[in-house]
């Protein structure tokens, strides 16, 4: 169902209007209502579809787009968040409620990939990025384990929110980061020099250098501050091919940043937004997951690849080197 929604665009500052950012549909399409709370969405090119998370109701569904129907991937599937691909294609998954990161095999079996640090069980695995060198980061806020809503009730081993790193050799699990009220959405930068993170409980998103080692970061500055008056409240990051930052500001709608830092556009969404993806066959398809509902819209912008630098013929199609 497509409903026009001519006050999607809001631009803010004259670079959201001639980035071509507001270049695209003015349709708002409704591809799938009926989550409790849907969130992670993730494009998988080889099969022109789309996975995102129920959380609530413990359960991955799956959108195609060849035939514009939506089906269940997985149920139950361990209150899953976020989603990503690996560079091989395979789908990384964060299970809140099992508090834990898996990977799924291409023979669709699971293999989990981290669930302790320091012999401690994580907290809820909330969101995950991949790096080119082919290992994960991840966040750990504590949302699984606050209540028997979207996990388990349960006390946190580790005593902190973090972000982790999975190394891709080993199997290991590392910290990178702390001191977060409650780490959400992270992306790195096109060229992997710079990691981005959301905290929903401070309301902010923090930026860090990635040393050269590729294994660590800096100590971090705030990139952007939510404002909650407005309603906004920091989930999950993604980039586009003019080095913009788009961010799901909860009930504040999409909203997109220059590289300065500076909010210069707002896509209003008529739900509470959770998460947002770029898939299609150009990239250039926004899916938008918000409280109930799966949506998209068609832009003239494109968003960068889900797993750093470099063409891979799974991600970019047949004409891939």
């Amino acid at each position: 169902m497509t409903t026009r929604h001519p006050g999607l665009y809001e631009c803010l500052d004259d670079r959201f209007r001639t980035g071509r950012c507001m270049n695209g549909d003015d349709d708002l399409e409704v591809l799938y209502t009926g989550c409790r709370w849907a969130e992670g969405p993730i494009y998988l090119p080889a099969w022109r579809q789309l996975i995102w998370s129920d959380i609530p109701n413990d359960r991955m569904l799956r959108w195609d787009e060849t035939t514009n129907t939506v089906s269940v991937f997985r149920e139950p599937a361990g209150h899953t968040n976020g989603n990503t691909l690996d560079l091989e294609g395979r789908l990384i998954t964060c299970e809140q409620g099992n508090r834990r990161v898996t990977r799924t095999e291409h023979n669709g079996t699971l293999t989990v990939l981290a669930d302790r640090w320091q012999g401690r069980r994580l907290n809820s695995p909330n969101d995950a990025a991949v790096k080119s060198d082919g290992s994960i980061w991840f966040s750990d806020p504590d949302f699984g384990i606050t209540s028997d809503y979207e996990g388990y009730l349960a006390e946190s081993e580790i005593g902190s929110c973090n972000v982790y790193r999975i190394d891709p050799a080993t199997g290991d699990v590392s910290l990178v980061a702390d001191c977060f009220g409650a780490p959400n959405g992270l992306v790195f930068s096109r060229d992997e020099r710079q990691l981005y993170v959301s905290d929903t409980r401070a309301g902010f998103i923090r930026v860090f250098d990635v040393r050269a080692d590729g294994r660590t970061l800096s100590d971090g500055e705030v990139f952007a501050t939510a404002d909650p008056a407005a309603g906004s409240r920091f989930d999950n990051l993604r980039f586009d091919d003019g080095g913009r930052l788009w961010v799901a500001a909860m009930s504040n709608g999409v909203h997109c940043y220059d590289p300065d830092g500076t909010l210069i556009g707002r896509l209003n969404v008529p739900e509470t937004v959770s998460n947002i993806s770029w898939g299609g066959a150009k990239r250039n398809r926004l899916f938008i997951t918000a409280e109930t509902s799966l949506y998209s819209v068609v832009m003239a912008v494109a968003g960068t690849h889900p797993t750093g630098p470099g063409r891979r013929p799974w991600l970019d199609g047949p004409s891939a080197a």
